[in-house]
């Protein structure tokens, strides 16, 4: 785990330089003494032993220059072992449950994220070429490439977090990188009425607006927590029912037995064999599913996915990003247009006004909370303009001193249209759940 030490107007500290200095010729050493053809065969559990031992041999050597502590001496280890066979400083945050993404902006600024704020991380790799060689073992290892010729890559790491990566020249200042971590344990719906992110009345609404099989779009930016709600919506699905999901990046964790999960291929290093998401959506429909749910909608897909929904396959659910549920609608009218099937402008919003009941807005606030901000539904179309109507607000009163966002959680009053298709499918609604005057803080 390399780290930084820095002292006002000292530079570097003294010790930290020895270290890194000990750490590299340690490493080189190693390179020349060990067989890595076959230690990589066998596996990082049974060659560490015989490496760790090699280390200690090398480090007692080492050590009568300037002796290490204990703690320096274990760090090394650690740090060389993941030099050899894991992704260097990477592996530390890799492994910390808390992180949920890692900002790799130069080889020496690296930011995390936990519980939705950015802080500045002490991990730094040693300059650009050692950023440059973790990157370029990343994408080996998913049978990508990354050059001046290629110099952008999406890849997935085996633990299913999605990982990005720029080098020059298109990043100025050095190889940039992004891991959007995957998470392991699935916050269900309790978690998320028990974090506030909304009310115990909205996600008995949502529930059963998914067990009544309407059609939901989770909106939001970057991080607002959209997978996340999206397998939370997820889990009100029967397990009677055939469940295809459609993603770029495999991130849904549905619990139900009968899932058959798909993903986007890339091209591969000659700019072939790419498997699009509209290709898989169209797929889907042949393979007999009670609901597709896609993970988000970025592009021509939604065309597919929109017809989908009006022919047979309701109850499925996706994502998209917005600022809000009107401009996730527009989003959708400018997706299905990039399909060029010259499709008029008012059947397009025809189209999405009658396939869509309801959007799900999600906002990811300054003090990192994520909140439910509006759930809206689509009630249909006038003079050419899709019309929606708020069943449940988020308003916003303030800041405190502290840095937390105020406010409450409200109903607008209004009983939703798709309120008799949920009593048709016994679902009940209680009759004060729309009241406005109940409020949530």
């Amino acid at each position: 785990m390399s780290t930084r030490t820095e002292r006002p107007g000292n530079g570097v500290d003294v010790r930290q330089a020895h270290y890194q200095e000990s750490k590299e010729r340690i490493h080189r050493a190693l390179l020349n003494r060990l067989n890595l053809d076959r230690l990589t065969r066998v596996g990082r559990a049974q060659a560490e032993p015989e490496i760790r031992s090699l280390i200690v041999s090398l480090l007692d050597t080492e050590s009568r220059a300037t002796p290490l502590s204990l703690f320096e001496r274990e760090a090394l280890i650690t740090d060389v072992l993941n030099e050899l066979f894991g992704l260097g400083p990477l592996e530390t945050l890799l492994t910390d449950p808390t992180i949920s993404d890692i900002l790799v902006n130069r080889f020496d600024q690296v930011y995390v994220e936990r519980e939705g704020r950015l802080e500045p991380s002490p991990l730094v790799f040693k300059d650009n070429q050692h950023l440059l060689r973790i990157i370029e073992r990343i994408v080996s290892s998913v049978g990508r490439r990354i050059d001046e010729s290629s110099p952008m890559v999406d890849a997935r790491l085996a633990d299913g977090s999605r990982v990005n990566a720029v080098i020059p020249p298109l990043a100025l200042d050095g190889p940039l990188l992004s891991i959007r971590r995957f998470r392991t344990d699935r916050l269900g719906a309790r978690d998320l009425v028990d974090r506030l992110t909304l009310t115990g009345p909205m996600m008995e609404f949502l529930s059963a607006a998914v067990a009544a099989r309407l059609n939901i779009v989770v909106s939001g930016g970057t991080g607002a927590g959209k997978t996340t709600f999206l397998n939370a919506l997820s889990s009100f699905i029967s397990e009677r029912e055939r469940i295809v999901t459609i993603e770029d990046a495999a991130e849904l964790m549905l619990r139900q037995r009968h899932v058959v999960r798909l993903e986007t291929r890339p091209p591969n290093i000659e700019g072939k064999g790419a498997v699009q998401q509209r290709q898989l959506v169209i797929n889907a429909l042949r393979m007999r599913p009670d609901r597709i749910v896609v993970g988000e909608v970025r592009g021509e897909e939604a065309l597919d996915m929109l017809q989908a929904m009006n022919t047979g396959h309701e109850g499925s659910l996706t994502t998209i990003h917005a600022n809000s549920p009107r401009d996730a609608l527009y989003r959708m009218d400018t997706m299905v247009a990039m399909a060029n099937l010259n499709i008029p402008e008012k059947a397009i919003r025809q189209q999405v006004a009658s396939a869509i009941h309801l959007v799900v807005q999600l906002s990811r606030f300054s003090d990192g909370h994520r909140r439910v901000t509006a759930i809206t539904e689509v009630t249909g179309m006038e003079q050419g303009v899709i019309t929606m109507q708020d069943i449940f607000l988020f308003e916003r009163h303030g800041v405190t001193a502290d840095g937390r966002v105020t406010g409450v959680f409200r109903a607008t009053g209004i009983r939703p249209k798709c309120a008799q298709s949920l009593a048709t499918a016994g679902f009940m609604m209680a009759a004060d759940m729309f009241d406005h005057r109940l409020a949530i803080a």
